[in-house]
């Protein structure tokens, strides 16, 4: 809505701000969407770094996770660890499993970037029955 002062342009020639602009500060919002529910979680943040975000995540993930139905019983560890395996074929890269695998209850598609492929929390999403599914980064450089 154009409003009366220095930044005021006539109608089809939009002020246009750097790609660095920052006007008041910047936040970064971390989302999890939650398809089956259509529910989405948000936090803003000044900062995204990994421990702010694993936090975050693992305690959304919690939240999800215990509103899902019990894990169905599995006939063995076999038939558990075939369902985590199915699910890494076709992967460009694929992690090192666990030796002990809890019922897969979740995938989470996340973007590919260093942090989210740290063992910790690698571990830790499968340890709670998460397959961590990274997206194929598209920039170029």
């Amino acid at each position: 809505m154009p409003q009366p002062g220095s930044s005021w342009r006539p109608q089809g020639e939009p002020a246009t701000q750097p790609h660095g602009y920052v006007r008041g500060g910047t936040c970064k919002i971390l989302t999890l969407f939650h398809p089956a529910s259509g529910q989405v979680h948000l936090q803003p943040v000044s900062s995204c770094t990994n421990p702010v975000l694993h936090g975050w995540l693992k305690e959304r993930l919690e939240m999800v996770l215990a509103t899902l139905p019990p894990p169905a019983a599995l006939a063995d560890a076999t038939t558990s660890r075939a369902a985590w395996e199915a699910w890494q074929d076709g992967l460009a890269v694929r992690f090192t499993l666990p030796a002990e695998l809890p019922p897969l209850r979740m995938l989470l598609v996340w973007d590919n970037l260093a942090g989210h492929k740290t063992p910790e929390m690698v571990v830790w999403l499968c340890e709670h029955g998460v397959m961590p599914l990274y997206t194929r980064s598209t920039a170029a450089g």
